[in-house]
């Protein structure tokens, strides 16, 4: 069973750490490779590389960060395929969904090549006599990036290029559920040109996460997951001085107006419920089915969750694999018996569900529960998994009066052919991320993706304009070049300009 170990300054390594954890083919149940868990010195000795290599890539001229950024991008265009049977072997998503998933972090990557434009300062001659100011932004140093199971590429890839880009160095610390595309990534760059020590990846769990978060050398910390740990990241990286984004759960919400298009919606909520299994910050977890919107829609929504075809991610028949371990399973199937128990209906149920030839495997099937009630554990818990749950609303402003209650803010839908609606519904909602006829609304690269309430803690969001403040800091020069005849005017009052 082959060890998958850290990659610091330039070379794998098992570090100090004796402590293995198991990691599983999804599809099949199977414990397939296991991971080396980080100590504390583990830790330290992947900053140490990335502080070492800041000291010459931080100076790195702009020509020769970008050609590095384009040597890497042709290398993951080229990849795709291996990259995407990494994860379907390790997270159990399809392969279709994997390389989008690739695509995704691509575009990220596309736009950190363009970064001379995005980090030009400003001039101003002559602001007073003799006297010019300018700005520039300038790296951080050493940042971290701590990332989910879910997006094991393209969530490190919304937030290392960006960095690196900028003249940072990076160490990532993925999800040790599924942490081989962070290593094969770190090849990749590595491959591209990228200096030894500029980036790393340490694998670990709870110790490795803390003492990200507690040393001194971190100047910066990049967070995706649930809200309990984003909550714990922010608080405790605050604290310790550094700089903190951190992204946090959802409870997407898609309101369907009776207006809608029936055979659009139900297509676009079928595939934003199931896609992944689920397992997306962005899957639409809940419907608002508005008015006479309901029973129709439960109808043609019911059908095609039932057809969808589940399998293993490495058959091209399959449109939704395995959850990403046995745990999650019980989880999920947990809080959709709880949901029937509390009086919500079960159109169709995933429980149970077993592959011929991976009967061992971690499937749950499309479920969707009809007459659903905000108080019912499916829709105060983000189950992370197969499960549309759907709330009946009378009209548009009750439908968002729900939303704004709810404690999360990521993203959120409305399915209509009213553009009165729309608009008040865009402008109405609490909530970062929203899509018009589109059900999961991820800005394009050159904008920033982040949520609102209890889905983000920090100030900033994470890739685009905003990735590139964060991972920079301004600095803003007054200059003066006195002729030698200039007679000194040095005053002791506050400075004016004059």
């Amino acid at each position: 069973m082959a060890t998958i170990e850290h990659w610091i300054g330039g070379q794998f390594t098992a570090g100090a750490s004796t402590r293995r954890s198991p990691v599983f083919n999804p599809a099949t149940g199977q414990r397939q490779h296991e991971v080396v868990l980080a100590t504390t010195a583990d830790v330290d000795a992947a900053v140490q590389a990335a502080a070492t290599a800041f000291e010459s890539w931080s100076q790195a001229s702009l020509s020769a960060r970008t050609k590095v950024l384009f040597n890497f991008r042709e290398l993951v265009n080229a990849r795709v395929k291996d990259i995407a049977e990494i994860i379907s072997d390790e997270h159990g998503k399809v392969l279709s969904d994997a390389a989008g998933e690739v695509q995704r972090g691509l575009e990220v990557i596309e736009f950190a090549c363009g970064i001379p434009q995005l980090l030009k300062g400003s001039y101003s001659d002559q602001v007073s006599t003799g006297v010019d100011v300018f700005s520039f932004r300038e790296p951080l140093g050493v940042c971290a990036g701590i990332t989910p199971f879910n997006f094991p590429a393209m969530v490190p890839m919304w937030m290392h290029p960006v960095a690196i880009a900028c003249g940072n160095t990076f160490v990532l610390k993925p999800s040790e559920r599924d942490p081989s595309a962070s290593n094969y990534v770190a090849g990749l760059w590595r491959e591209a040109g990228l200096p030894d020590g500029v980036f790393n990846v340490v694998h670990g769990d709870k110790e490795a996460v803390d003492a990200l978060l507690d040393h001194a050398g971190v100047a910066a910390i990049s967070f995706v997951g649930s809200t309990p740990i984003a909550r714990y990241i922010h608080q405790k990286a605050s604290a310790a001085g550094k700089r903190v984004q951190a992204l946090g759960g959802a409870k997407n919400h898609a309101i369907v107006l009776p207006d809608a298009d029936l055979d659009f919606t139900a297509g676009h909520l079928t595939a934003a419920a199931f896609g992944s299994a689920g397992e997306r910050c962005m899957a639409i977890s809940t419907a608002v089915a508005v008015g006479a919107a309901g029973d129709p829609l439960m109808e043609q929504v019911s059908r095609m969750a039932s057809e969808v075809i589940v399998g293993p991610g490495r058959d091209p028949r399959s449109e939704m694999g395995p959850v990403v371990t046995s745990a999650a399973k019980q989880r999920i199937e947990s809080l959709i018996g709880s949901g029937e128990q509390q009086g919500a209906k079960v159109l169709v149920d995933g429980r149970g569900l077993t592959i011929p030839g991976h009967e061992e495997g971690f499937f749950v099937g499309p479920t969707v529960i009809d007459q659903v009630q905000p108080s019912m554990d499916v829709y105060t818990e983000e189950i992370f998994g197969p499960v549309l749950s759907v709330v009946r609303a009378s009209d548009v402003d009750e439908a968002i009066a729900l939303i704004n209650s709810n404690p999360y803010g990521n993203g959120t839908a409305i399915f209509t052919s009213s553009g009165e609606a729309a608009r008040r519904f865009q402008r109405g909602v609490r909530v970062g991320m929203i899509g018009i006829n589109v059900p999961i609304p991820v800005p394009m690269a050159y904008y920033s993706f982040g949520g609102w309430k209890d889905s983000l803690f920090g100030e900033q969001h994470i890739h685009g304009p905003e990735g590139v403040s964060f991972y920079t800091r301004a600095k803003v020069i007054t200059s003066r070049w006195p002729h030698v005849t200039t007679p000194a005017d040095a005053s002791l009052h506050f400075p004016t300009a004059s």
